[in-house]
Parts: structure tokens; C-alpha cells; sequence
């Protein structure tokens, strides 16, 4: 693989401007993305395989009882079906590193030719990256960065701008509150890209509103119970608090459930937070939460697009960022009446 993908920084979208006259699932690929970067790989011997003629193998990082991992397993499943795959291979390494490593491998050794990895964390990969390298497998990665080497150890990574989601949710908590806030941030597990770009973003966001503090940051670990834990003994700790940020919808319902032991009532402690899952928007309708940033898990159809492209030596993005929607209670009610969050 390190032989035969070649880096080159020109503009993809003459590449990409065809993509609204292709297959339905190309389509909605193009609709799905916000920006791609002017960065690309190039396959210079592309064999024109078909997705319909390969294996594909999907890596998942966590068990889909989150409704994020849930939805975004679903859209590679749905995607290998309307690409018509071969045959369709997944492994879940329910957030453990090593299983991750050893599901890659095993997938390489059931004879996956093109792979898709949502990565647990910031790095781990290296060993699995290594032994696709040397079977010429391209590799997408989705949702979290992880270390590697673009154009050689994967083509892209695909996902959220996840700086620009807390950025988003600090100027919506500094509405409101009308710029004066004691806040509880709850991050996510610490050593993932996710949880680094969040916490800075929203520490950014902040930062231009003196009236607002955070006064206690601590990790739930994408948890509700932890979240739920965390949330309750800030809460001893700092009575005070008008205001939570958390990293996910998942820790949100935690620390939800927490204000509501503690006798707080819905709006009374501003919540905002990110992922935009079905039952976070109903929070929003039911007043416990004030704003939530999608993190848009459907990445099937693009990963698939992309890995064709790369077949037929077309220019794959580096980096591309696909877009989320705000919810807030401007919209909600409509929202999940159209079905919209997952």
C-alpha cells in the first residue's frame, strides 16, 4: 500500500460534481457532506472493482446499546446492501483497544478487501493498519481520528467538526443564560480526538463571556451511569451550578437524572449538549434540555463512495466533514415528528 497510494493536493470537486447523477447511494452521499479537504489520495493503479465485487468489512468501537454507535452501525449495514456488496463483514470491539486490533485482523483474514473503522481511541491502530498496509486494503475512518498516516495507513477520515460543536454549544448555553453561568462541564473519556476538540471548542466559546465559569470539569466517560455520578457530586460540591455542558446525549440523560434527584426542575439548570439522538431532542420538548449539536452518525453512504472512488482512481478526500444539524426548541417538536434524530 505504501508503494502504490500516491498523495497530491488538488481540488476533488471536478471529481466529485458527477456524484448527483450517479446511484442513489452516491447521491446521498454528496447531500450528507459539508466540506472536503483540497487534500487527497489518488490510487495510481485502480482496478475499477465494484463495491457489488468485494468483501467490506466495518470495525465498530463501542456496543450499539449507544444510540449514536446504533445508528451509525446501521448506516454501513444499510450502505453494503444498496452498494450490493459481496458480502458484508462486521465486527463490535465494545470499547476494548486490543479486541479492536485482533476484529481488524481477524476481518483481513475472512478476505475483507476494502474496510471502514470507527477507532476507539487516539491511537492503538497501528498494528491492524500494518497488516492491511501489506495487503493493499484501502481503509476509511470515521467519527474519531485516530494516529496514522493519511494516504498510507488510511485514505479519509470521515466525521463531525468536533471543535466547532462545543464552540456551538458554549454560545448557545451563553444564551441561555444571558452570559452569566456556574458551570459543570462533563467531558468524555479522556485520550480520544473527540473529547480533546469538544472541551476545547467550548472552552473557546466561553472565554468571550466573563460571567460565566466553569466551575468543576470531570470525565463521564460517554456514560450515563458515570455521568449521573459525576453530575451528583458536583452538585453536593457546588450547589450553585445553573448550568451543565456535556460532551454526549448519553452523559446528558445521566446528569439529568441526577438534577431531578437532587429536586431541580426541567429548565431551571440550562443543559446543553451534543449528538442529537431521538430522545435528547424529546428532552429538549420537555424543557431539561436547551440546546443539542447533532453529531451525524450516518456515514455509510459516503465511506462506500469514497471507497469506490478509490477503485476507479478518483480522488478521495483526506478529511471530510459531514453536517449536523442544531436542535433547539425552535424545531424540536417538528423534528421528531418527522422522525428526524435517530
Amino acid at each position: 500500500m505504501k508503494t502504490s497510494w500516491v498523495v497530491t493536493s488538488v481540488a476533488c470537486a471536478a471529481a466529485l460534481a458527477g456524484v448527483a447523477h450517479a446511484q442513489s447511494p452516491s447521491t446521498h452521499a454528496a447531500q450528507m457532506i459539508r466540506s472536503r479537504s483540497k487534500a487527497v489520495c489518488v490510487n495510481p493503479h485502480p482496478n475499477h472493482m465494484k463495491i457489488s465485487a468485494i468483501v467490506v468489512g466495518f470495525s465498530q468501537s463501542q456496543g450499539n446499546e449507544n444510540p449514536f454507535r446504533a445508528e451509525e452501525t446501521k448506516s454501513l449495514k444499510d450502505a453494503a446492501a444498496s452498494f450490493h456488496a459481496k458480502r458484508y463483514v462486521y465486527t463490535n470491539a465494545h470499547s476494548n483497544e486490543a479486541k479492536q486490533v485482533a476484529d481488524v485482523e481477524s476481518m483481513i483474514n475472512q478476505g475483507a478487501q476494502a474496510l471502514v473503522i470507527a477507532p476507539l481511541n487516539s491511537t492503538g491502530l497501528q498494528p491492524a493498519f500494518a497488516q492491511a498496509v501489506g495487503k493493499h486494503i484501502p481503509i476509511i475512518t470515521i467519527d474519531r481520528h485516530t494516529a496514522g498516516t493519511d494516504c498510507t495507513d488510511y485514505l479519509s477520515f470521515m466525521g463531525s467538526n468536533f471543535y466547532k460543536q462545543g464552540e456551538i454549544d458554549g454560545e448557545q448555553l451563553a444564551k441561555a443564560t444571558g452570559g452569566h453561568a456556574v458551570i459543570a462541564e462533563i467531558q468524555g473519556a479522556y485520550g480520544n480526538s473527540v473529547e480533546t476538540a469538544r472541551t476545547k471548542g467550548f472552552a473557546a466559546a466561553i472565554h468571550k463571556y466573563p460571567g460565566m465559569k466553569i466551575i468543576a470539569a470531570q470525565t463521564g466517560n460517554w456514560s450515563t451511569t458515570d455521568a449521573q455520578t459525576v453530575m451528583s457530586q458536583i452538585l453536593l460540591a457546588h450547589p450553585n451550578v445553573n448550568a451543565v455542558y456535556t460532551q454526549s446525549d448519553t452523559m446528558a440523560f445521566g446528569a439529568i437524572t441526577a438534577l431531578r434527584d437532587a429536586g431541580k426542575k426541567p429548565g431551571q439548570v440550562k443543559i446543553v449538549t451534543i449528538d442529537g439522538t431521538k430522545q435528547g431532542v424529546q428532552d429538549i420538548v420537555s424543557g431539561w434540555v436547551y440546546a443539542d449539536d447533532e453529531t451525524n452518525p450516518r456515514f455509510g453512504p459516503i465511506a462506500l463512495h469514497e471507497i469506490q472512488n478509490w477503485f476507479d482512481g478518483k480522488p478521495v478526500p483526506q478529511t471530510i466533514v459531514i453536517k449536523d444539524h442544531l436542535y433547539t426548541q425552535a424545531d424540536a417538536k417538528s423534528a421528531l415528528a418527522s422522525d428526524a434524530p435517530y
